[in-house]
């Protein structure tokens, strides 16, 4: 009996010990999708410290090494955080590279932009993988003093890169993710697959959910901190009437700063949202004496919640609520 038992066990399929790869991301969105399409498999690294800012960060030792150590590296691209940029031309030579913003079928849009639209021709962004370590991306489009997020001024131009607030980006990026980890890992592809899958069914149902509840709100306008919600606005046809300033590290101006009360004094904005981690103090100043009331703080990075794979839904859920709670009151 023991013995048949035995060989009943001998026949069945041993399961491929794959190596999974090592997974290095930039931001909580981003880690919080290839947590989801890892699944049990393994778990990326995050190197946004919670509560930092992601356009302005220092690598400690610890993750410097981890990257140079990444068979992977999935990020949103320069514009975002040019840190990493830098810092994947000198430490993680050998890493291959997915570049969310370069996935065909993302949704980009520039800053000021009304509608959406695809940069692929004018950021030259044909491709699917970065798999070129010497990449040079000021000959590929991106122009770090005047598009996204530069190195010295931080002003707002050019393509905007905070396109994870577009869930329909999330659902083409589960499926890059998922096909970049089954060419480092093709044992394990199925897998992958069957992972992505079940986060764009849950992804689509958070949209489906969300847009339904922010169908009430859409014509109450409102001001945010600073430009990051253009996908967000845009998706689920919200009413912006301005930031308070134009990036993330510019003051504003005395012109900018009166135009902007100006606007908030005619009557018709009806919230005013700080933002995490910035000090809401200009915030509140500003809208002293006008009747706007102050929203919860936006996260739209999700540096303030808990990593992991349930960080994406969080997060656009908690922007939803917020805006929600604030423009829903008469």
């Amino acid at each position: 009996m023991r013995y048949s038992l035995a060989l009943a066990l001998a026949m069945l399929p041993v399961p491929v010990m794959a190596e999974v790869p090592r997974v290095v991301t930039d931001i909580p969105p981003v880690h919080a999708l290839v947590s989801l399409v890892m699944g049990d498999l393994g778990a990326p690294d995050l190197l946004l410290d919670r509560g930092a800012d992601p356009h302005s960060f220092a690598l400690r030792p610890s993750q410097a090494a981890g990257l140079q150590r990444a068979d992977l590296v999935v990020w949103v691209g320069p514009q975002m955080t040019p840190w990493l940029d830098r810092a994947l031309g000198s430490i993680a030579g050998q890493a291959h590279r997915l570049e969310l913003l370069g996935v065909a079928g993302t949704v980009r849009r520039d800053f000021g932009d009304d509608h959406d639209h695809d940069h692929d021709h004018d950021h030259d962004h044909d491709h699917d993988h970065d798999h070129d370590h010497d990449h040079d991306h000021d000959e590929a489009g991106h122009d770090h003093g005047d598009h996204g997020h530069g190195h010295h001024d931080h002003v707002h131009t050019g393509l905007d890169p905070h396109a994870w607030l577009d869930p329909g980006n999330a659902l083409v990026w589960l499926d890059a993710i998922s096909a970049e980890l089954s060419e480092h890992d093709p044992a394990n592809a199925a897998v992958y697959a069957a992972n992505a899958g079940k986060a764009k069914d849950r992804i689509a149902a958070l949209d489906a959910s969300v847009s339904a509840d922010l169908a009430p709100i859409k014509d109450r306008p409102f001001v945010v901190f600073h430009d990051a919600y253009g996908y967000f606005v845009s998706h689920y046809g919200l009413t912006v009437a301005g930031s308070v300033t134009l990036g993330d590290a510019a003051a504003p101006g005395a012109a900018r700063m009166q135009e902007t009360r100006a606007r908030l004094i005619e009557g018709k904005v009806v919230c005013a949202f700080p933002e995490t981690p910035h000090d809401p103090g200009l915030l509140t100043t500003l809208i002293e004496g006008t009747g706007v009331a102050v929203g919860d703080a936006l996260d739209p990075s999700g540096s303030s919640l808990e990593p992991g794979p349930e960080l994406y839904e969080t997060l656009i859920r908690r922007l939803a609520g917020s805006m929600t709670t604030c423009l829903a009151q008469e």
